[in-house]
This record gives structure tokens, C-alpha cells and sequence, in this order.
């Protein structure tokens, strides 16, 4: 009873099923406290399998309420296949409003592959891997820039070995129609969500869809037709869900981030004001903005300046900063 997760599912049974994920975890107020993660099960015979995630991190909010929205409106005989819904992933971290998990610091994107004895967020890293993932054909999970940043609408793929489930990945990762990718390479042992599908053999899908730990009209908007455009694109559906229709999209151009040097990072405690927009084109020793320290009215403020050029991928939210915070990043076009 205190170690593991538990659940009651039955992934082979037609028709819509609402439940919980259970993570037994002992504290102060509840010595036999569960850690409740709700998940949505919908099936209608035979067909391919989609696993839509959203609240990896809990202040990315586009994906939590498109994906509730979506278990609430999905009739079972609208779909061919399975579809999983997993609206806060990282259950706690949303409630609390937080990127990482208040019961253990936990930050599920940085938890693969787990332990099944380890945190809560530990053993939802290693049942989502080892036995969730591996259940799915593609693996969609939600992302935003959270209450700290910024970012540019973005899909992301992780780079598989794999030839043709690579090929796969980056097929669908252009049917969502963001107008920014990436093809991220991160390694076998990567930790993020990604990096767990691949190793469960299930194509991961992923982006950022808005930021500033917000939802807004048009980060909906585009969070909802990448969602019914994948789901078209895989076939679990005919017609789009969640948006009124299709709208053209222009092609998604391909970025690369793969160098600290496109990031521009603070070394001490100060105020950052920018001297650049949220997709910028910029160059290499541009004014990138300026860094103030309040505290010192007889020090002038510092200008900052890019190392590398490309667009402006993402940006700091709070001005006040301490050393190691991220205060851009710069992204590279790239051909293909």
C-alpha cells in the first residue's frame, strides 16, 4: 500500500472511461495520502492509439483545459482507436499553480524513466514509460512557456534512430500547423517525455503553444487545431473536435537549438529590460537588451548583447532576475 502506483483500468474495454492514476505517498495532514492524477480513457474497436498529456508542467495551461475540454466533448462512436487523456499529468504542480511539484520538487519532464519506488513524480515518470507509452502509436504532450516565459509557437520532435519512426515524427510534427519546429536531439537517455516514448517505441509529439502561465484567445485557437489536426492526421477522428474547422497554414519552418551560446543567461542578481520582440531576427552581437541593478543608482545599466544570430525564441517574463535565470534564446533556421 505505500510504494508503486495503482489503477483500476481496463485499456481494452469500449466506451468512455473516467478515473484516477494513484500514487500513495504518507504526509503530515494524510499518513495514507494519494496522489490523485486524473485520466481519461475513450475506445471504440480497433484502431491506432493516441496518448494526449498536458500539465507536465503546471503552469502551462492551454493543454490542461483543451484536453479536459476534450474528455467532456469526445463521444466514443466519433472515434476509431483509443485516445488516453491525461489533462494535469503532473497533478500537483497544477494545482499549486507551479512548474514543479510541491510534494517533491519533482519536475516530471526531467524525471524518465523513473523509479517505481522513488517520489511520486519519480513513479509516474516510470509507469507512464513502462507501461503507459508503450500502449500508444504517438504520445502528444503539451507544453507552454509557464509562468516565467515567453515563446514562440513551436513544435518539437525528439531525433529517433529509428528511420521511419523518425520519418513519422516529423511528418506529424508539420500536420499540427505551428509555424515554428524543432528536431531536438537530446540522447538515448534523454529525461524528458519525449525521450520516454521513444524508448517505449511509441513516436513522440511535442511543442510550446503559448506562455506567461496564461491562456489566451489565440494560444487556444492554435493549441486546439494542432490537437484536431493530429488526431485527423492519425485518423482516430474524421472531423476536426475542439476547433470550427480547418484554416490554412503556411509550412512549419525548422529551427535548431543546440548550443548554450544561443542563450543569453544572467550572472548576478539584477532587473532585465529587452532591447527585442518574441520573433526577432536578430545577429550576432546585437543589442539583446539591458541588465540594471537597482540597488546601485551609481552604476549604469549593463547592455547585453546576442552571440548568435537567428530569431528570438523565447524570453524571461519577470524582470527581476538572479544568476543562472534565462533571459533569451535565439533560435537558428535551419533547411529541411
Amino acid at each position: 500500500m505505500h510504494t508503486g502506483l495503482a489503477h483500476t483500468l481496463d485499456f481494452d474495454r469500449d466506451g468512455k472511461t473516467l478515473s484516477h492514476l494513484s500514487i500513495p505517498f504518507s504526509i503530515d495532514r494524510s499518513p495514507y495520502f494519494q496522489v490523485k492524477v486524473p485520466i481519461c480513457l475513450i475506445r471504440n474497436g480497433d484502431g491506432p492509439s493516441l496518448l494526449l498529456m498536458a500539465g507536465n508542467h503546471g503552469d502551462e495551461y492551454e493543454g490542461e483545459l483543451l484536453l479536459a475540454k476534450l474528455a467532456r466533448r469526445l463521444d466514443p462512436k466519433r472515434i476509431k482507436g483509443r485516445i488516453t487523456i491525461m489533462p494535469m499529468a503532473n497533478a500537483p504542480a497544477v494545482m499549486a499553480a507551479k512548474r514543479c511539484s510541491p510534494l517533491d520538487g519533482g519536475n516530471l519532464n526531467r524525471a524518465f524513466p523513473g523509479d517505481p519506488s522513488g517520489t511520486p513524480t519519480s513513479r509516474l515518470a516510470n509507469f507512464l514509460e513502462t507501461e503507459l507509452f508503450p500502449r500508444h502509436d504517438v504520445v502528444f504532450d503539451i507544453h507552454s512557456g509557464g509562468t516565467s516565459m515567453e515563446h514562440l509557437p513551436t513544435a518539437l520532435v525528439e531525433r529517433n534512430a529509428d528511420p521511419e519512426r523518425h520519418r513519422r515524427g516529423v511528418e506529424l510534427m508539420r500536420k499540427l500547423g505551428m509555424p515554428y519546429g524543432f528536431i531536438a536531439d537530446n540522447g538515448q537517455a534523454s529525461p524528458t517525455s519525449m525521450g520516454a516514448a521513444r524508448r517505449a517505441g511509441a513516436v513522440g509529439v511535442s511543442g510550446e503553444f503559448g506562455g506567461g502561465g496564461t491562456a489566451t484567445v489565440d494560444s487556444m485557437a492554435i493549441t486546439a487545431r494542432a490537437l484536431d489536426r493530429l488526431m485527423i492526421a492519425m485518423g482516430v477522428v474524421g472531423a476536426p473536435v475542439l476547433g470550427a474547422g480547418e484554416k490554412h497554414s503556411a509550412p512549419t519552418r525548422l529551427l535548431s537549438l543546440s548550443r548554450h551560446s544561443q542563450g543569453l543567461y544572467a550572472t548576478r542578481r539584477g532587473w532585465f529590460e529587452p532591447a527585442a520582440r518574441l520573433g526577432d531576427s536578430v545577429t550576432s552581437g546585437q543589442l539583446a537588451g539591458w541588465y540594471h541593478d537597482l540597488e546601485r543608482l551609481d552604476v549604469a545599466e549593463e547592455a547585453l548583447h546576442f552571440a548568435e544570430s537567428g530569431l528570438v525564441l523565447s524570453r524571461r517574463l519577470h524582470t527581476m532576475c538572479e544568476a543562472g535565470d534565462c533571459l533569451m534564446q535565439v533560435a537558428e533556421p535551419v533547411d529541411g
